[in-house]
């Protein structure tokens, strides 16, 4: 899989440095593009529509918020990393709001990054086998349908309605369709989509346990744990252990 990459700030000295780091130390991505304020960002993204953003809060001409708004009104939706030097909630939480996978304050190191965005790059490449594992399993195309939109969309709060609603058929017939071709119910499914990308994250060792359920589109870390136990057999702090010992 292709997978480009967005750099979006207007420190010279980062965006040069982050992207000499990237190219030195992966091959994951075969563009990395480059923009030095608000408007040039959202001209790359619609020109190229990279699928990773690295994205400045504060940027001339226009701000990494603004470019968020602009591009989700294109109907795109690349996974967005803000940066900011700026320690203020309400950026986050507006920032989120718009569909931020992630939100770093500066300063940060390279390496840091780095790892961030090769596991995303990763998690692009995992939906893209699934989906191409799927087809080839000769399931109905609108289960696969289903399956892509919910890989895709999994950390927001997705209900059977609306994955119905994205495929053009009844939630009584998707359930029974999943039923029928996946042997399991869409909450079921949906679970353990979430708890895959639960353990990546764990593995990473980034984020606190209650950071990673609301990023896979849990609001409730007690029950994000109880999901999690009875899908592996074990406490995300057990699976963390595991994984390190390993």
């Amino acid at each position: 899989m292709d997978i480009k990459l967005l750099i979006a700030d207007d420190e010279d000295v980062i965006r040069n440095g982050i992207s000499k780091y990237v190219k030195l130390h992966t091959d994951c991505f075969n563009k990395i593009l480059l923009a030095e304020n608000g408007q040039e960002a959202i001209e790359q993204i619609l020109k190229y529509q990279p699928d990773i953003v690295l994205l400045d809060v504060q940027m001339p001409i226009k701000t990494g918020l603004e470019v968020m708004k602009e591009i989700k009104l294109a109907g795109l939706s690349p996974i967005i990393i803000i940066l900011s030097g700026y320690d203020e909630f309400k950026y986050a939480q507006q920032a989120l709001r718009l569909g931020a996978r992630d939100y770093v304050l500066k300063p940060v190191r390279s390496s840091d990054i780095l790892k961030m965005v090769t596991e995303y790059a990763d998690e692009l490449s995992y939906q893209t086998k699934n989906i191409q594992d799927s087809k080839e399993t000769g399931l109905n195309p609108l289960v696969n349908q289903a399956k892509e939109y919910i890989e895709e969309n999994y950390y927001n709060n997705l209900t059977l309605q609306q994955v119905a609603d994205k495929v053009s058929i009844s939630a009584g017939y998707l359930s029974t369709l999943f039923n029928q071709e996946l042997k399991c119910g869409f909450a079921d499914y949906l679970n353990e989509v979430r708890v895959n990308h639960a353990c990546t994250y764990l593995k990473q060792n980034y984020f606190k346990t209650y950071e990673i359920a609301y990023k896979i589109g849990f609001n409730d870390e007690k029950y994000f744990s109880k999901v999690f136990k009875k899908i592996k057999g074990m406490s995300p702090s057990e699976y963390k252990k595991g994984a390190f010992k390993g």
